[in-house]
């Protein structure tokens, strides 16, 4: 007799398997049916286990029970979610055995496991989180530099970053390209980077761009004991990307743009290259069209684990508001916490950011952030130089606990950062308590 629930799928808890040859999965699951179906949201659960693994929708004789056993996903648990009649929400672990890859573990069937077919199937699906067993993750190598390796590139040992973005996009020559970031370095932009829009033109090809501006650069370095790194676009096809890489590393580059729709193995790839000795700005410009199924920590997880050492990252504060605060600041968490081998990759909170934000921006995520800054910068009211002297006047600051207002006080250029752009508090808030009247920090002084 056939069971409902095929056992060498269903019998299983976390506590059943061995965690370090699992990949496990955790999804969000709703099914929206008529008032008075019936759903058996299990056999849902069954489907989609079935899908990133083994079998069909049909039984095949070749499916044998001990295949089963050793490929097929496990249901580590479900975890209903009280809901509406006629509506089924779950939480949902699946594991991976990592027999699905014992002999050749790439990126692209990971991927076909865990964020496959069933998408397709329930009413919502959300992949929120893929935890790495020791076993799989030792067979990546990561970050090359990570947050520690840029810091002694740099010989900044403690405080935030800033970068400038290049703008426009796209349009201007070399020698522009080169006498922007030349004031921004002046200024002390610790990065500056293409924008990830920007491709080969003919008034702009890649190998003229970075030639202008590395030597301008060098100048700004000679001039000031400061250093600038420049991340060059490499974006492209995927068997131009590695070659392109190499090129401009044997022209001096000293970081590489890639954007995330070249994809996860692409980003592998040039992170495991050896003759690729540059860090990896990761543009996640591509991955926000599939926020509505993966959440953004678990993308920053595999991020990081496929070698990026440093990636675009949200925040409440952003032009482009993609994730809640929570889901915000677990990406960086999820960037900065312990992992294996796998070195620490840079969150970056992105979009729209000004000196104002500063203080707040390190109190959510940190002092170990590069903060990237293009018209925050360069539409400063006293020019580019002093757009990126306002950025180290309220990094210093901050480090020192100093408020921005009394350091503008000092710092001309950080004054009329915040005059242009304002200053900006975030929101207190009464959680664990009944409300404001009952919290400690709101209490009135009935003195």
């Amino acid at each position: 007799m056939k069971l409902y629930y095929e056992p060498r799928m269903f019998d299983y808890m976390p506590e059943s398997v061995d965690r370090d040859r699992m990949v496990v999965a955790t999804y969000y699951v709703e099914d929206v049916r008529g008032e008075d179906e019936f759903i058996d949201h299990l056999r849902q659960v069954e489907r989609l286990a079935l899908e990133g693994s083994t079998s069909s929708w049909m039984d095949v004789a070749e499916e044998t029970d001990e295949l089963r056993e050793r490929l097929t996903s496990k249901v580590l648990g479900y975890y209903e979610i009280p809901a509406p009649k006629g509506t089924k929400k779950a939480i949902v672990q699946l594991g991976f055995p990592d027999g699905a890859w014992d002999k050749n573990l790439n990126v692209p069937m990971l991927l076909l496991s865990i964020a496959g077919n069933f998408f397709a199937f329930p009413t919502k699906t959300r992949l929120l989180d893929v935890t790495i067993p020791s076993a799989v993750a030792k067979r990546f190598q990561g970050p090359k530099y990570g947050i520690e390796g840029i810091r002694k590139i740099l010989g900044v040992e403690k405080r935030p970053l800033c970068l400038q973005i290049i703008k426009p996009k796209m349009g201007m020559t070399p020698q522009q390209t080169a006498d922007q970031v030349y004031q921004s370095a002046l200024g002390g932009a610790d990065l500056c980077k293409d924008d990830e829009m920007l491709s080969e033109l003919d008034i702009c090809p890649l190998e003229a761009r970075l030639e202008a501006v590395l030597k301008a650069l060098e100048k700004a370095e000679k001039e000031t004991g400061h250093k600038t790194l420049y991340m060059v676009s490499i974006t492209d096809e995927v068997d131009k990307i590695n070659e392109k890489a190499r090129k401009a590393v044997n022209m001096g580059a000293t970081g590489l743009l890639l954007a995330y729709s070249a994809g996860l193995s692409a980003l592998r790839v040039l992170a495991e290259d050896p003759e690729v000795q540059a860090p990896i700005l990761l543009h996640v410009s591509h991955m926000l069209g599939l926020l509505p199924t993966i959440n953004f920590p678990t993308l920053a997880k595999l991020c990081r684990l496929c070698g990026a050492d440093m990636m675009l990252t949200p925040s409440i504060w952003s032009s482009i508001p993609v994730a809640s605060l929570e889901e915000s600041l677990r990406v960086s968490q999820t960037l900065h916490a312990p992992f294996y081998h796998i070195k620490r990759t840079w969150p970056m909170p992105a979009a729209g950011m000004y000196p104002g934000l500063m203080p707040e921006l390190v109190k959510e995520n940190g002092p170990d952030i590069i903060v990237p800054a293009g018209g925050g910068m360069l539409g400063h009211p006293m020019g580019y130089k002093a757009g990126a002297m306002a950025w180290r006047q309220a990094i210093d600051a901050v480090m020192n606990d100093i408020p921005l207002e009394e350091a503008a006080q000092q710092h001309p250029e950080l004054m009329a950062a915040l005059q242009t752009w304002g200053l900006r508090k975030r929101p207190a808030t009464p959680w664990g308590y009944s409300g404001p009247e009952y919290h400690p920090k709101f209490a009135p002084k009935n003195i």
